[in-house]
């Protein structure tokens, strides 16, 4: 089945409804694709009980307005097809090819995950990971909980965690005191994050809110028990049910690099209109660089008017403009410790999917060669997970001793780089792959 669009938008969270939303206005037949059940992306994720918030609830409302947007949910982007055409996967359509004339790249961004013993006990998941989680229904209340990682989201993370009745012992982040206090002291530029802040922390009243800290070790038989966190030259174990750490966020690119589009730092590189380096695809939202919701909807409300040649206000570009700052504020604050990117043992799990240590893969020169001699990143995450822990370890240090960019970064090439990813971009049906295949060549994917 083939259905034509003029502008295909991949992503349904922040950014890619406001591009939907900017782009409708003008009368193009767009399609809005996403892979949740729901429309929303990590930041509006819904879940049972969870009512849609305010924004997301507007954004859908004002979108059922345009006949002409159609959203397909619970939808994966199996391959890039020749010309400009996407194969997606559909749970009632099956495979689906869909050709556009111009596409918005909004596919966000995804958990820095950073290995350590015991990682793969199960109560362990990332920070971002566990929000995830608790708002698709788990349950967590009375559980102890240590939250530990980098970055705002470790607040939004402990909000969540206390509004689902879980017991938050300790927030840990890795970012000294110093980087810390001087991030809050610059809230005050922007005074609706400082009240957001104060909101989803209460003081941190209740808990240890340490800095300068990082998950070593995590015990158990079996799940959870205990952690052991580094506060410098000491350990201190904490006794818990659950532990969530993430690094932050990484783009995700998955789609631009197979398109072509130029990467930087590992996100896509876009121009003041949010145009990528191949003609008629755009790009908007953490998959161009993490910044943040507010930073993600002016972008996508950017790209949606470029995409239907309207007129950019020169007030939205200075919106964007602020939130960039923003961000880059939240990049200097957090970046990554010696600490953080300290190497762990060789006998600790890197490739969770396919039981590699980091021993195994230390022994190799390239990515490349560590794919074809031990099997990291061929698992079920295809070297999402592990790939960008990999470039960090091994691919060489910036931003002191971390990369921004994972395993995709567009800057100067190292052997711990991946290639641009092959088809299927995910798991997909047989039957997916040979809907988009030519009638006399069923095996032409």
């Amino acid at each position: 089945m083939a259905i034509g669009y003029d502008i295909v938008i991949a992503g349904a969270g922040p950014a890619g409804l406001s591009a939907a939303l900017a782009a409708a206005a003008g009368g193009a037949r767009i399609a809005v694709l996403d892979d949740n059940p729901r429309a929303g992306g990590q930041v509006w994720r819904q879940g049972p009980g969870r009512r849609a918030a305010r924004p997301l609830a507007d954004a859908l409302a004002a979108l059922r307005a345009f006949p002409h947007v159609t959203i397909y949910n619970s939808t994966r982007v199996i391959a890039a097809l020749p010309g400009r055409a996407l194969l997606i996967e559909t749970p009632d359509k099956g495979g689906v090819t869909l050709a556009f004339d111009r596409l918005v790249i909004a596919t966000g961004a995804r958990e820095r995950l950073l290995p350590f013993s015991g990682w793969t006990l199960p109560g362990v998941t990332g920070a971002g990971g566990l929000q995830a989680l608790i708002k698709g229904g788990v349950a967590v209340r009375g559980e102890r909980i240590v939250i530990a990682g980098s970055g705002p989201l470790l607040m939004a993370t402990l909000a969540t965690a206390r509004e689902a009745g879980a017991q938050v012992i300790a927030v840990v982040e890795q970012a000294s005191a110093a980087a810390v206090a001087r991030f809050g002291m610059a809230l005050a530029a922007t005074p609706g994050k400082l009240w957001q802040a104060a909101r989803l922390t209460r003081g941190f009243a209740g808990l240890r809110y340490w800095t300068g800290g990082v998950v070593r070790e995590v015990r158990g038989t079996g799940r959870v028990e205990a952690v052991v966190i580094r506060r410098g030259t000491h350990d201190v174990t904490l006794d818990c049910e659950r532990v969530a750490c993430g690094y932050g966020l990484l783009p995700n690119v998955t789609l631009a690099h197979a398109l072509g589009c130029e990467l930087a730092d590992g996100a896509i590189v876009v121009d003041d209109m949010q145009r990528t380096s191949v003609d008629g695809i755009f790009a908007a939202g953490e998959c161009t660089g993490v910044g943040g919701m507010e930073l993600a909807r002016a972008e996508g409300e950017i790209a949606g008017l470029a995409a239907s040649g309207a007129r950019i206000p020169s007030a939205l570009l200075r919106t964007r403009t602020r939130w960039a700052r923003f961000a880059g504020r939240v990049e200097t604050a957090f970046a990554l410790s010696a600490a953080a990117c300290e190497r762990p043992s060789a006998d600790t799990l890197l490739c969770r999917c396919e039981d590699v240590t980091f021993g195994e893969v230390a022994a190799h020169a390239s990515w490349r060669d560590a794919k074809l001699h031990t099997r990291c990143g061929m698992g079920a995450c295809q070297g999402r997970t592990c790939g960008a822990a990999a470039h960090m370890y091994f691919g060489g240090a910036t931003n002191g001793g971390a990369t921004n960019g994972g395993a995709t970064n567009g800057g100067a090439a190292c052997g711990w780089d991946a290639p641009p990813p092959r088809p299927p971009f995910s798991p997909a049906k047989i039957a997916t792959l040979m809907a988009a295949a030519p009638d006399d060549d069923p095996a032409a994917l």
